[in-house]
C-alpha cells in the first residue's frame, strides 16, 4: 500500500469534502417546473401551475380558443403540467379541455373549483365538469373563495359531498381556496383541507385584509398574519398552494414580480404557485424568474 502523508490526506479530504457538497448543492437546486407533492396527499403537481382565472378568466377568454390553446402547450412544452380553472371563470372549463384534447391524462394534474355557497348537488355538479374538461377525475377539487367565518360549518354538507367523490375517486383529494382573514382563521386544525390555496405576495396587494373578503381599493393584506397561518396548515401537512402572486397584475414593473416571487418561493411553507397568462413571453419569464429567485 502507498504511504500518504498528512498533508495529501488533509488535500483528499478537502477534495471529497468539496465534491460531496457540490453534489448536494447541484440536488438542491430548485426549478419552476419540478414535481413537488402537496402536503400529505399522494397528488404531485409542479411547482408552477398554469391559472386560467385572470380577472375572472377574461384575460384568456379574450385570447380566443386558438390562441389559448397554443399558449397552454407552450407552456406544457416548458414543463408546466399542472392546471387550475374553476366554473365561475366563465367558459374556461370548456376552454381548457379542448386546450389540453389529446394530451395524455396521467402527464398533467388538473384543479377546479366549486362555487360557494352551494348551487344545488355537489356530484351532478361534478359530472358536469368532468365533461367539460374531457377527464374522468379531478386531482384536486377546492371550494372555492370561502369567505364566512362560519364556512367550516356552513358548508358541510358540500365537504360531505367532496368526501364522498373523494371515494368513489372522481376526485384525489379536496381543499378550499380563502378571500378574508376570518375564513383563513378556520384553516389551521381543518381536518377536511388536503390542500389549502392562499393570496401570498410581499407587500399585501390584493391579499387578505382584517374586515373585507376582497381589499378595497389600495387597502393592503395582513402578510404577517397571512404567512402565520399558512405556516400552520403547511406544518399540518396540508398542501398549499398559492395565488395573487403578482398582485392580480399589478405588478407591472419586473423588479415587483421578482420580489414577489423571491419573498413567496424562498418562505418554505408554499408547494406550488399559480399565475395567470397571456403570452408565452409570461410563461417563460415566469419559469426563468421562479428558478433564479429560488437558487440565489
Amino acid at each position: 500500500m502507498p504511504h500518504i502523508n498528512r498533508r495529501e490526506f488533509l488535500f483528499a479530504g478537502m477534495g471529497a469534502a468539496a465534491a460531496l457538497n457540490s453534489g448536494a448543492q447541484a440536488k438542491a437546486r430548485r426549478s419552476a417546473t419540478d414535481w413537488v407533492t402537496l402536503g400529505k396527499t399522494h397528488v404531485k403537481v409542479t411547482r408552477l401551475a398554469f391559472g386560467t382565472g385572470t380577472h375572472g378568466g377574461r384575460i384568456q377568454r379574450e385570447l380566443g380558443q386558438e390562441n389559448f390553446t397554443r399558449l397552454v402547450r407552450h407552456a406544457y412544452d416548458q414543463g408546466i403540467r399542472f392546471f387550475e380553472t374553476a366554473d365561475t371563470y366563465g367558459g374556461m372549463h370548456e376552454m381548457l379541455g379542448i386546450a389540453l384534447k389529446g394530451v395524455p391524462r396521467d402527464s398533467y394534474r388538473l384543479m377546479t373549483k366549486y362555487r360557494t355557497p352551494n348551487q344545488g348537488d355537489p356530484l351532478a355538479r361534478f359530472d358536469v365538469f368532468r365533461r367539460q374538461l374531457n377527464t374522468d377525475y379531478f386531482d384536486i377539487m377546492l371550494l372555492h373563495c370561502v369567505r364566512p367565518p362560519t364556512w367550516d360549518t356552513d358548508y358541510r354538507a358540500m365537504m360531505d359531498a367532496f368526501e364522498e367523490a373523494k371515494q368513489r375517486k372522481i376526485i384525489l383529494c379536496h381543499g378550499a381556496s380563502v378571500h378574508g382573514l376570518p375564513a383563513l382563521r378556520k384553516f389551521p386544525g381543518n381536518r377536511f383541507l388536503d390542500v389549502a390555496m392562499i393570496r401570498m405576495n410581499h407587500n399585501g396587494t390584493r391579499m387578505d385584509v382584517d374586515n373585507a373578503v376582497e381589499p378595497r381599493g389600495d387597502a393592503i393584506g395582513n402578510v404577517t398574519e397571512v404567512v402565520a397561518h399558512t405556516r400552520q396548515v403547511h406544518k399540518e401537512g396540508k398542501g398549499v398552494i398559492s395565488m395573487k402572486l403578482v398582485g392580480e397584475g399589478r405588478f407591472t414593473k419586473p423588479e415587483d414580480r421578482e420580489a414577489a416571487l423571491k419573498f413567496a418561493m424562498n418562505l418554505g411553507c408554499i408547494d406550488s404557485v399559480t399565475l395567470g397568462f397571456k403570452s408565452a413571453g409570461e410563461v417563460d419569464e415566469a419559469i426563468e424568474r421562479m428558478n433564479r429567485v429560488m437558487n440565489a
